[in-house]
């Protein structure tokens, strides 16, 4: 699957977030050189990855990282 394609599977959610959360993530994305949608995406991948270890021959970690 090209990346093209992987683009078009990922899944919209609406997400409220407090005004404080929204500038700390805005701030966090920006010294990251990220979009705040881009940062969300990062750290919630972080965190599963976390969750699921540093195996990586886990499947259905190739869905993860891009």
């Amino acid at each position: 699957m090209d990346k093209k394609s992987k683009e078009k599977d990922k899944k919209q959610v609406l997400l409220r977030l407090s005004p404080s959360l929204w500038n700390e993530l805005a701030a966090w994305a920006e010294d990251d050189f990220r979009s705040i949608n881009g940062q969300i995406e990062y750290l919630l991948t972080e965190c599963v990855k976390k969750r699921k270890g540093t195996d990586k021959d886990r499947k259905g970690e190739e869905d993860l990282i891009e």
